[in-house]
């Protein structure tokens, strides 16, 4: 069913949106200020999100931005409303990233026309979407399924499982098969944007020229991209990082996604409650060290996109996919990358990032 978030302070108007669309066949979700609003959102990730502006704790321009930052939000529809076009014009708004606006006071019908409007934009995104996945599937590589599909078997398998006999599961056991839901789409996710990244690297050339990174962009680009691959793998305890005072020639974002992938494959290839560490020296090295089971030289000559290795004894969901990445990314910021492995004591991924003198 289609969900929309309305965010409004008034009850009465709250109440109003909420049975009109209701009885367009909408779920309907309600919260009365920004902040409220926000985590409704994440919770709920709704189809849509209309959003009053003048509201006390928390208002709709500062959720708007908030949203627009947030990867799982950030591609929402969003529709502003106002009764004070002095607080946002709707060239504002618009610029401000909402995609529509509506002054108050709105009769129904203009305001069922816009949620219907945002669903027809919603669904010729989709289309796009679908010929794109069409043209992709006629020359994806033939390793590719495997890659992709673990994780959405493990979607469809736990749904089915829900499917088939929910009274029977405690709310406990439902909220722990939804968490393994979440995980597996948020792996499917990752994997499908990692794949499309590199195919947008394989043609980018490398940048001789990139601005040095400070040591607190550094620390902060390498914290972001550990807490995005703890947001699969509930290792928190076991991961730790050093950052050295270092200028290192790298983009930020892609120092982040390459600590995210690192990360995540030393979580995957290693027990619960052994040590990740994640260190970037003075000398612009950036070192992830797992204790995990390792590889033998030969699995790594044979990293690849889409290869994983002794399937028999291991089900990690693949493998090359982050690695290369990393080293396309790597490449393209003039760093040499590096793999040392030992069978059953761990990996240590290193990877040496030009430097500039620090003023």
């Amino acid at each position: 069913m289609k969900t929309i978030l309305v965010i409004d302070d008034s009850q009465v108007l709250v109440g109003i949106y909420t049975m009109a669309l209701r009885q367009k066949g909408y779920h309907v979700i309600e919260a009365n200020s920004g902040i409220a609003g926000l985590a409704m959102a994440r919770k709920h990730l709704p189809d849509v999100i209309i959003s009053d502006i003048d509201m006390p704790g928390g208002d709709g321009a500062t959720l708007l931005r908030e949203i627009r930052h947030d990867p799982e939000l950030k591609s929402k529809q969003v529709v502003l409303m106002t009764g004070r076009p002095d607080l946002v014009t709707p060239r504002k708004g618009m610029e401000e990233g909402a995609d529509d606006f509506l002054l108050k006071p709105v009769s129904l019908e203009t305001f069922q026309n816009c949620v219907e409007a945002r669903f027809n934009r919603i669904a010729i995104s989709w289309r796009v979407e679908d010929r794109i996945l069409a043209n992709l599937r006629s020359w994806i590589p033939q390793q590719l399924p495997h890659e992709f599909f673990t994780p959405m078997a493990g979607i469809i398998g736990l749904l089915d499982l829900l499917r088939a006999d929910l009274p029977s599961f405690t709310p406990a056991e439902v909220s722990d098969i939804h968490n393994e839901i979440y995980k597996s789409a948020l792996r499917l996710h990752r994997t499908l944007r990692n794949y499309l990244l590199i195919l947008d690297l394989q043609s980018a050339a490398y940048e001789p020229t990139l601005p040095p990174l400070s040591p607190q962009e550094a620390q902060e680009s390498i914290h972001d991209g550990i807490s995005e691959a703890l947001r699969q793998n509930e290792r928190g305890e076991d991961v730790s990082f050093q950052v050295d005072a270092c200028s290192i020639s790298v983009k930020p974002g892609d120092l982040s996604r390459m600590v995210e992938e690192l990360v995540d494959n030393a979580c995957k290839f290693s027990r619960q409650g052994s040590p990740v560490t994640v260190v970037l020296g003075a000398d612009g090295r950036l070192i992830i060290t797992d204790k995990g089971r390792g590889l033998t030289n030969e699995e790594i000559s044979r990293i690849g996109a889409f290869q994983q290795f002794d399937r028999k004894k291991h089900e990690q969901q693949g493998l090359g996919l982050g690695l290369v990445l990393v080293q396309k990314l790597a490449a393209l910021s003039g760093a040499k990358f590096l793999i040392k492995s030992q069978p059953g004591e761990g990996t240590q991924v290193e990877i040496a990032f030009p430097t500039l003198p620090q003023t």
